[in-house]
């Protein structure tokens, strides 16, 4: 497209607006920014745009939740307001019209999760579509080895040759998640620098991780799912899928948990919600005693899960006429009410997003500008927003972009 400059040409000097990080947030604002009348440039140390974008959803970009519309929940944040201004004024269903303008089939997956029929590809080519009919320019293997304030604006040295200044310099290069991408805490840096103070980052909808010991205990089901699973760290509870893995535990629910979850803490796992796992052994000792209580557990939960909490209980060679009150209960307990203390989570490495960034005490909610350093805003994941698994960060990501686009 013509809008991307080729590597050897150099980047021109002064532009309105520089905005580095060519991700969803960065996209959305360049585009927004553009069609406004300013001349845009965006930086991106990948050698592509929007990286993350495809890789998402499996590869087809779970690109809003219906439920972001109603943000009272659905994300977290010191300040659980700051985002609300944003997530108002851009909402689903303005992502889904600029998705539909440009002929993309989507559906409808559980709980508002909204999915491209085809390929994730296609929201990046939206975007660099978009980029180009606003006159952005796209400068891609080029980052900003330093920032300096320039007067009422900023000069960037650039990696690949020479500087460039802004009126409006916008950072948008996330946070540490997936670092295999290119992932780092630039924006954090850039933030320290002036002045902003950023709330501690941590990984977030990550897998959690066992012991040794408990691992080797939990081997045989390395590759079961249990579908669904109420999966409760304190007060917070989710409904959703949960996978055994060599590893510990993972699968929506066990993500989403993650984000409240804090080292030392247990999680309680109801792999059969709703069912009252102690009164149906009863009520199956009653009506088929010979029947093996493995066999009546794997009515609720998977068969090899059945047969190790059985094994494991000292049961799986008994009928339930010859199983005691006491171990029926055990079982459902192990069931209904499985206390478990993750040791770790798998890192930035498999994060999704980073929880935590950059703090929402030092921006304006409407705009994303910091307070103190007018001109410099910071959007999407680099700030202290976190949106829950299935298509809530890429609307905070939209509507971050879009607000610091309307004024930068």
């Amino acid at each position: 497209m013509s809008g991307r400059e080729p590597q050897r040409e150099a980047a021109l000097d002064h532009y309105d607006v520089i905005v580095i990080g060519a991700g969803a947030a960065g996209m959305m604002c360049a585009v927004e920014a553009g069609r406004r009348g300013r001349q845009v440039l965006v930086l991106d140390h990948a050698r592509a745009a929007g990286e993350k974008i495809r890789i998402s959803g499996g590869g087809r970009c779970n690109f809003t939740n219906l439920n972001a519309a109603r943000p009272q929940a659905g994300f977290l944040s010191q300040n659980p307001r700051f985002a609300l201004s944003a997530l108002s004024r851009y909402q689903p269903k303005d992502i889904v019209a600029l998705v539909e303008r440009h002929g993309i089939a989507w559906h409808e997956k559980t709980l508002g999760q909204l999915f491209c029929d085809e390929s994730a590809r296609q929201v990046v080519d939206l975007f660099l579509a978009e980029m180009d009919d606003a006159g952005v320019r796209l400068r891609l293997e080029t980052t900003a080895s330093s920032i300096t304030r320039d007067g009422d604006g900023f000069r960037l040295s650039i990696t690949s040759g020479g500087e460039v200044s802004c009126a409006s310099l916008v950072i948008a290069t996330g946070g540490k998640s997936i670092p295999k991408m290119g992932a780092t805490g630039f924006a954090y840096d850039v933030a320290a620098q002036f002045g902003a103070p950023v709330v501690a980052t941590r990984p977030a909808l990550v897998p959690l991780t066992f012991e040794v010991g408990l691992l080797e205990r939990l081997k045989p089901l390395a590759g079961v799912a249990v579908d669904p699973a109420r999966v409760s760290a304190g007060r917070t509870h989710f409904d959703e899928a949960m996978l055994f893995t060599h590893r510990g535990l993972s699968g929506p629910a066990i993500l989403q948990v993650s984000s409240y979850w804090r080292e030392g803490e247990a999680i309680t796992v109801d792999m059969a919600p709703g069912v009252d796992v102690f009164a149906d052994l009863k009520a199956a000792k009653a009506g088929q005693p010979r029947l093996a209580p493995q066999t009546a557990l794997s009515a609720h939960v998977p068969r090899r899960l059945a047969q190790l909490l059985a094994e494991t209980e000292g049961v799986a060679a008994k009928n339930l006429a010859d199983c005691p009150d006491a171990a029926l209960r055990r079982l459902a307990q192990a069931v209904n009410a499985w206390t478990v203390k993750p040791v770790g989570s798998e890192g930035y490495r498999t994060a999704e997003v980073t929880l935590g960034g950059v703090d929402t005490k030092a921006l304006d909610s409407r705009t994303m500008e910091m307070r103190q350093t007018p001109g410099l805003y910071f959007i999407g994941e680099a700030v202290d927003v976190t949106g829950w698994l299935g298509g809530f960060n890429f609307q905070w990501a939209w509507a971050s972009g879009w607000s610091a686009g309307q004024v930068a």
